[in-house]
């Protein structure tokens, strides 16, 4: 269709010029107009993009498949990509579900997938995109802490949410870009941190945390290493411990197993009850 209306504005190009020059005709003015309007009418479409068109103020249609057309020339005409687009937000900063000050970003893949939508129902749907991602990064890290202190499995955290936290702002971008025509590709968190104002203090927590559990493991390996050992001595009979003999047996080992540093051994060179 494109190439047709490609043959006729040549045509119509050709045909003013020959009547002018030769029978002085006043109908090349007319020819000349429909000349123009053939070049207006001629569009290309290029791949994964589309062209909206409006007549009058009437929506007409979108073409959608790439190649060369020839359309009405009134037609009011504007492109939309349909490529696939990143937004790769700056963080914000936002408080958690437990009124902690975080920074928070995202990526998000999205395409235009109702031309329509994109073009009448907001006023720019780029920058809709923006102002909802925010909105919805927003409302994610109100509901949820970004970490638990207390019980990791408690609830779902912002940091070791992983996929079910990704699910849940990927089905809040959907609903909220739904009104553009937009599909949401994929939306995933891409940072995450503490503001600065509380960043010290909370890496100072973390590591509070960690050391109370790495100890919590050592207490327990600790105890039951010398509840082993207390019932080989037992069961093979190598030694005979009273009660006090054996609690100091089990603070000496307690004091070894769970010390920072490598003990340092004495050598009893007497015997046992000295």
């Amino acid at each position: 269709m494109g190439y047709l209306g490609l043959f006729f504005a040549l045509a119509f190009l050709i045909g003013p010029v020959a009547l002018a020059i030769t029978l002085n005709n006043p109908w090349w003015l007319f020819l000349l107009l429909l000349d123009a309007l053939c070049w207006i009418g001629l569009q290309i479409v290029n791949p994964n993009e589309s062209v909206v068109l409006v007549l009058f103020g009437n929506y007409s249609g979108t073409i959608k498949h790439y190649g060369f057309y020839w359309i009405n020339p009134f037609f009011t005409r504007k492109k939309i990509s349909l490529r696939a687009r990143n937004l790769n937000s700056d963080p914000i900063k936002v408080n958690d579900k437990l009124g902690n000050p975080i920074m928070i970003g995202i990526v998000l893949v999205w395409k235009v997938e109702n031309t329509f939508k994109a073009a009448f129902e907001v006023d720019d749907y780029i920058r809709f995109v923006d102002v909802q991602s925010e909105a919805a990064i927003r409302k994610l890290a109100g509901a949820y802490p970004y970490d638990n202190f207390d019980d990791l499995e408690a609830e779902i955290s912002l940091r070791a949410g992983g996929e079910e936290v990704n699910s849940e702002l990927e089905k809040e971008l959907v609903e909220r870009l739904a009104i553009a025509g937009i599909h949401v590709i994929e939306a995933r968190i891409a940072y995450l941190a503490y503001a600065s104002e509380i960043a010290g203090a909370m890496l100072r927590r973390q590591q509070a945390t960690a050391i109370v559990a790495a100890r919590q493991k050592i207490v327990e390996g600790a105890v039951s290493m010398v509840e082993m050992a207390l019932e080989q001595l037992s069961q093979k009979d190598i030694i005979v411990l009273d009660e006090e003999k054996k609690a100091a047996m089990v603070s000496n080992l307690m004091v070894v197993l769970c010390s920072d540093k490598d003990a340092s051994p004495v050598i009893n060179t007497g015997t046992l009850h000295q």
